[in-house]
């Protein structure tokens, strides 16, 4: 077992058992979407580098150290996708998605920064992202972040986050402020982190994102990018803030929040938990407006956010009930030498008629009572027994094995040609 060939490190297996609540996450995210008017695109996972390099920044951590980027066979430098919006923005333009359009588009699957693993934080990671082109203005923005807090309704997490919410400015506010931090900070440079030391002369902003305390310490005296907004954007904020009191739903602004990406401007928001430890951001976006322009289109305003897979799991897992681990409705029991071919002809017929059931045939054999051991197991709320007398007379034994079910009575036996008519009286597809 020395030579065995193992996962990389930080990028993970997703088990059978680990699946339902992904499959829950993502029916959610994928219907909320939709009922909001978005459209799903599917993007590779591999881009040429420079795309991300211009879109991101060149002077940003993921740039800096964290894509994964090799040449391929014919020189050309290409990247596995460390965030999504840029190939949407490259992919919509290619496409002429953008030409006298509007398009909401929707995309999930994984992507890849080299990071040190940790809880909450792989170097293969899953996003599903939103993204919304040509309309300016707050109120999209606003939607969007309803359509966020939609989402946590829908998966009963709202009273585990925090919606926090700033604004960038324009170009001219952003470098205002960006001269007067670089002011205050320079007092402090030797005291100042490695990155932030670098990032003083390259892109001072993002020293606001960092996460060492004594940086964090000296940034408390700093110049807020609240007093620098000029008014329109100032107006955009108030806008958005009223549109998210009036539909009740809470937020804090945190006038430090920049986010790690150099694209965005005015709007940016996050969703944060303390459930998680140190990842607690579990939504995040905001608006870009020069984007689209920066990657050869022409002038778009755009907003987007993407929600983080892995981390809304875990606040799953952590509320987890038993029908969220359900791998099948019912199971096929059974022993006798005709029983796989009568179980399987039945559940096959039922499966034909009674839509989305799930049906799992027990072709193990073993006792009846570790049969049911694995019944118990599966989730299953009903059993069809085929024992030997129910397979000479084409019978089958109904049991019911979760409390709470549609139960006319615990086991009753009828012929297998009157399962389909039973089952429409009496089992209810939760």
């Amino acid at each position: 077992m020395s030579d065995m060939i193992r996962a990389i490190r930080g990028m993970n297996d997703l088990l059978p058992d680990q699946t339902p609540l992904w499959q829950k996450l993502e029916q959610v995210l994928r219907a909320t979407a939709a009922a909001h008017g978005y459209a799903e695109i599917r993007l590779p996972m591999v881009e040429e580098t420079r795309l991300y390099a211009r879109a991101i920044g060149e002077v940003t951590d993921i740039v800096e150290k964290e894509m994964y980027t090799f040449a391929d066979r014919s020189g050309d430098l290409l990247a596995l996708r460390p965030e999504g919006t840029a190939g949407c923005v490259r992919a919509a333009i290619e496409h002429n998605l953008l030409r006298h359009q509007q398009p909401r588009l929707f995309y999930q699957g994984p992507m890849f920064r080299y990071e040190r693993p940790q809880k909450g934080r792989y170097r293969q990671f899953h996003q599903f992202g939103l993204e919304s082109f040509g309309i300016s203005g707050p109120y999209v923005d606003a939607e969007l972040i309803l359509l966020s807090a939609r989402v946590w309704e829908q998966l009963g997490l709202s009273s585990q986050v925090q919606l926090e919410l700033n604004s960038l400015g324009q170009a001219e506010s952003r470098s205002a402020y960006r001269n007067a931090l670089v002011a205050y900070l320079e007092q402090y440079e030797s005291d100042l982190d490695e990155d932030s030391q670098r990032r003083l002369r390259e892109n001072p902003l993002r020293i606001l994102d960092s996460k060492v305390e004594s940086t964090q310490a000296i940034l408390q005296q700093a110049p807020v990018l609240l007093d620098f907004l000029d008014h329109a954007s100032r107006l955009e904020l108030d806008e958005i803030q009223q549109v998210l009191d009036d539909s009740g739903v809470p937020y804090r602004l945190n006038h430090r929040l920049v986010r790690g990406l150099d694209y965005y401007n005015h709007t940016v928001f996050e969703w944060v938990t303390n459930s998680l430890g140190t990842q607690g951001t579990v939504c995040a976006g905001g608006r870009y407006d020069r984007l689209v322009e920066q990657l050869g289109g022409d002038s778009t305003p755009a907003v987007g956010m993407a929600f983080g897979m892995e981390r809304l799991v875990l606040m799953l897992q952590q509320k987890q009930t038993e029908t969220d681990t359900q791998e099948v409705d019912m199971i096929v029991l059974g022993q006798g030498e005709n029983f796989a071919r009568q179980a399987l002809r039945l559940a096959h017929r039922l499966r034909s008629n009674v839509p989305n059931v799930r049906i799992l045939v027990h072709l193990q054999g073993g006792s009846f009572k570790s049969q049911f051991r694995r019944a118990d197991r599966s989730g299953a709320e009903l059993a069809l027994l085929l024992g030997e007398e129910e397979l000479r007379n084409r019978s089958v034994t109904l049991k019911w094995l979760r409390t709470g079910a549609e139960q006319v009575a615990e086991q009753q036996t009828i012929q297998q040609d009157d399962v389909l008519d039973w089952l429409h009286q009496h089992w209810i597809k939760k």
